[in-house]
């Protein structure tokens, strides 16, 4: 086994190479945690604080409601928040209703909620009250049935409740009034109705679904991953393992990371509840306000991504505050540069480290040692309990001896059961119950994993998946524009900067502030492009595919004679 897995030779005797969890659905972590810890600080929030049992029936309300509403078995319902205690009580309410969760990022604009809400089918969405004009929109042409509203201000404590409203008109200019009637509904009014009984459900840990997590892919067209109860739980279950030190029931999670991504979904929401930790939730991450946060509220896990670490790093005032009590971080959804951990670890006096995974896992399947072992520079370390890794030859399929460079393949019980509605697609990465992650890497004699390079063309800007297809579908919609390409170029900051290479049509005038404000109208922020670059043709192959990758090169060899010129 040592010789197949030379990593299991390094787990500290604390980390067990299997896992000896009860099988479970999600939700029961919350009913299990609020009977063990009723009156502990489940959720505190911006000053709010929210028990573990009054999290539990909040979402025993919820989930009542939704099965009046029709939610079934398998039926989706979608949650468009952002860090909010509504964002967790309409998570484990769908999952108690038997619904399955699509978790919708509350930036985008209506063309992308209308693909979302079309392809997963979803019958009910729970939003904000400033984007329920956004959702309105787009209702009528899915098969959304209901609507549910919640406000910010809903879950925040005296004064700051009748203060809100006032910041919320002057940052978004409006002011939303939604009646509690008709398919229109309002979760502070939900939450008034007795708490009766947990709906009685039979789940099948290993089949039955708990989430859709939407992921992008080499065509562009976002997929819908396919995560069971059996997936999130022995992800969470790995990352407890892997946490060795952590106290149940002691630990504060800092919850930054958005849940609508994997992995603050997974190493904060639900480990923490799992584990009856306390979870300080941040509705968007502001340098300024987490490391005042830190200070006063004194998280001692913070996941989080290379910008954020790097964000709070590089403020001016990082040295008034303390940091200290942060002891655990494990860094994901980008490369984490190695100054960036040494020096964060020489102000916090903790331990952050980078991990590895991608939506289709769950999301985590490797990560360094937080304690016991040290850090391997450049790599993202070794393979979580019962994860299997290999790197597999792109030309005949077979496994790879260490040091070769190949594709990264993994396989585990955090492994997605495949893409909704895309068999297709799903066959393409899931062989043999290995997960082809589209990554190229190599593995050393000891086990530690090394990544390269991406197979797929995807960009990763401040911890977001970057599809450069997307981009370039909606800039080709510009009448001015004959040829446009979307890459990913060096930045500092995000790890990636999204750049488009634009062929304009003959005596076209249009600028690149038009450009900008078209791609604004029609893209998440963090999709719309920082730099657009005009040129009179692209560089293309002898069939006419352009060639996004030598567009790529030219930009890192710029970079590069920059950086020498400076030397």
């Amino acid at each position: 086994m040592s010789e197949r897995k030379p990593w299991l030779k390094h787990y500290p005797k604390e980390i067990p190479s299997v896992l000896t969890e009860e099988p479970r659905p999600v939700q029961q972590y919350l009913r299990e945690v609020a009977n063990e810890f009723p009156d502990k600080v489940a959720i505190h929030f911006l000053g709010k604080k929210v028990t573990y049992q009054e999290l539990y029936e909040a979402a025993l309300k919820l989930s009542r409601y939704l099965r009046e509403l029709g939610i079934n078995k398998g039926d989706r319902a979608a949650i468009m928040l952002p860090n909010t205690p509504q964002a967790v009580i309409s998570y484990y309410g769908i999952l108690m209703a038997g619904g399955v969760v699509v978790q919708t990022n509350p930036l985008y604009m209506e063309r992308e909620i209308e693909y979302q809400m079309k392809d997963s089918g979803a019958k009910v969405i729970i939003t904000l009250d400033v984007l329920f004009p956004r959702v309105m929109k787009v209702m009528p042409k899915t098969n959304l049935e209901h609507i549910i509203v919640t406000a910010i201000k809903d879950f925040l404590p005296f004064p700051k409740n009748i203060i809100y409203p006032f910041k919320q008109k002057k940052q978004f200019g409006l002011v939303v009034n939604v009646n509690h009637k008709g398919n229109h509904h309002l979760l502070t009014e939900i939450l008034k109705k007795p708490v009766g009984e947990e709906p009685k459900i039979d789940f099948d840990f290993n089949e039955d679904l708990a989430l859709l997590q939407y992921t992008g892919g080499t065509t562009g067209a976002p997929k819908g991953v396919m995560l069971t109860h059996k997936n999130l739980v022995s992800n969470a279950s790995m990352c407890a393992a892997w946490m060795y030190k952590c106290k149940r029931g002691e630990e504060i999670v800092l919850g930054v990371l958005p849940f609508f991504h994997v992995y603050g979904m997974t190493a904060v929401m639900i480990l923490a509840i799992m584990q009856g930790y306390k979870m300080i939730l941040l509705p968007k991450f502001d340098a300024e306000t987490t490391l005042k946060t830190i200070q006063k509220e004194k998280p001692t896990l913070f996941p989080g991504a290379p910008t954020i670490y790097i964000g709070l790093l590089n403020h001016p005032n990082l040295q008034k505050y303390n940091l200290s009590s942060i002891d655990s971080c494990i860094s994901g959804s980008a490369p984490l540069p190695i100054e960036v951990q040494q020096r964060f670890e020489e102000i916090t006096g903790g331990k952050l480290v980078e991990g590895y995974g991608l939506t289709e896992s769950s999301p985590v399947t490797h990560a360094n040692f937080l304690w016991e072992r040290p850090s391997i520079k450049g790599s993202i370390g070794v393979p979580w309990p019962e994860t299997d890794a290999a790197i597999v030859s792109l030309e005949t399929g077979e496994h790879l001896p260490p040091g070769e460079i190949g594709e990264i393949a993994v396989k585990g019980p955090q492994v997605m059961k495949g893409y909704w509605n895309r068999p297709e697609e799903t066959e393409e990465v899931l062989r043999d119950g290995w997960l082809f992650t589209g990554d190229l890497g190599y593995m050393d004699e000891d086990g530690y994993f090394y990544v390269v390079d991406r197979k797929k063309d995807m960009i990763i800007a401040g911890g977001f998946n970057i599809y450069p297809r997307e981009i370039e579908e909606i800039l080709y919609e510009h009448p001015d524009v004959q040829e446009v390409v979307v890459a990913g170029v060096p930045d500092p900051y995000r790890g990636e900067t999204v750049k488009a290479y634009i062929v304009l049509k003959e005596k076209a005038t249009v600028t690149e502030k038009a450009l900008n404000e078209f791609a604004r109208k029609h893209l998440a922020a963090y999709k719309v492009p920082r730099i657009y670059e005009f040129r009179n043709e692209l560089p293309k192959t002898a069939v006419g595919k352009i060639l996004r990758r030598a567009l790529v090169d030219e930009e890192r060899k710029r970079l590069d004679d920059e950086q020498s010129k400076q030397a």
